[in-house]
């Protein structure tokens, strides 16, 4: 997979990306690094810790979090993308579904766009995404929790993703797939589809997994937001071996540790 001036091997290796947060809401991290010194500081520790890229949010994607409009969203990551990188050579990923913010971001520097809507929300994203060259992560997500049949329905969901991303000119080889955990899921639908994530492999796109300290951990194992690192851990391990290729994480050293342990058991000739 491409981003940017960088090719991933998502065959073979497995990849960190650290998740930077400028919002003053977010679940996990909200407050610490809305501020341009902060975020770098931040940014810097990530990569420090082996984060291969950066994701960087201006909004917060929690359960019951507060929309903010374009511009503010705009404001608050813009500048974060130009000083990383006018700073750090690494992949920056900007996590947004609006169209406006996609294109402020890639011009500011974004080398792909999250989108955890799947192009859907934003009927302009996948034309924005497919002009500008950029590479896309597609999740999936619906508005309601409700399945006729869980697993055949996800993957219907990804493969109409797929193809707004196909008919609008994204480059195929810039493309990954995110099973969105934690989005529009029970608890049991995230656990089940934890334990089926090697279905997806037969879209033929490489699997970004972002579990980090989502409430599937908390729920699990009855642990507030601070106390999840192991239990993401477990879901990068599963997640590795069941053929995810790029983490999504907020603690990077413990999970690369975990990912390059996991690797060469599996690799072990």
């Amino acid at each position: 997979m491409k981003i940017g001036k960088w090719t991933l091997d998502t065959e073979h290796k497995v990849y960190m990306m650290g998740i930077l947060n400028v919002t003053p809401d977010s679940f996990s991290d909200g407050g610490r690094h809305d501020r341009i010194d902060q975020a770098l500081y931040h940014a810097e520790a990530l990569l420090q810790d082996g984060a291969d890229i950066l994701d960087i949010g201006g909004e917060s994607t929690r359960p019951d979090h507060v929309k903010i409009s374009c511009m503010e969203e705009i404001q608050r990551v813009c500048p974060v993308i130009e000083a990383v990188k006018a700073r750090m050579d690494v992949p920056v990923s900007l996590d947004t579904y609006k169209s406006r913010v996609a294109q402020a971001g890639i011009q500011a520097g974004a080398d792909m766009i999250n989108d955890i809507w799947g192009l859907k929300w934003d009927g302009a994203m996948a034309g924005v995404i497919a002009e500008s060259k950029v590479s896309a992560c597609l999740m999936h997500n619906r508005k309601e929790a409700v399945y006729t049949d869980f697993l055949a329905d996800v993957s219907r969901d990804l493969k109409e993703s797929l193809a707004l991303a196909e008919q609008a000119g994204v480059d195929r080889d810039r493309i990954c797939i995110d099973p969105g955990i934690g989005f529009a899921k029970t608890l049991e639908q995230n656990l089940f589809l934890m334990r089926h994530l090697e279905d997806l492999q037969e879209l033929g796109y490489p699997v970004l997994l972002g579990t980090s300290r989502k409430s599937m951990i908390g729920l699990t194992l009855d642990l507030p937001v601070d106390q999840r690192e192991e239990g993401t851990i477990a879901t990068t391990v599963l997640g590795i071996m069941k053929g995810c290729s790029i983490l999504r994480v907020h603690d990077v050293k413990g999970n690369l540790r975990a990912a390059r342990m996991t690797l060469a058991m599996l690799q072990a000739e």
